[in-house]
């Protein structure tokens, strides 16, 4: 499986957002059972991009 347009698209975006802002990219994961894309940068950023490529910030009470 493959990511989406719109999802790979978001996925771009927020790593060109993060790499304006000189955060570190430590993990950049795509997972194959939920087709979601995990982003972790920083100290403590976590960022969760669906196949709709509506990224949002993920806080620890979703893990």
């Amino acid at each position: 499986m493959n990511p989406t347009n719109e999802q790979a698209q978001a996925c771009v975006r927020v790593c060109q957002m993060l790499s304006n802002t000189y955060k570190d990219i430590h993990l950049f994961r795509f997972e194959i059972q939920t087709r979601d894309v995990y982003i972790l940068a920083g100290e403590n950023i976590q960022i969760i991009v669906p196949p709709s490529g509506l990224w949002r910030f993920l806080n620890e009470t979703e893990l």
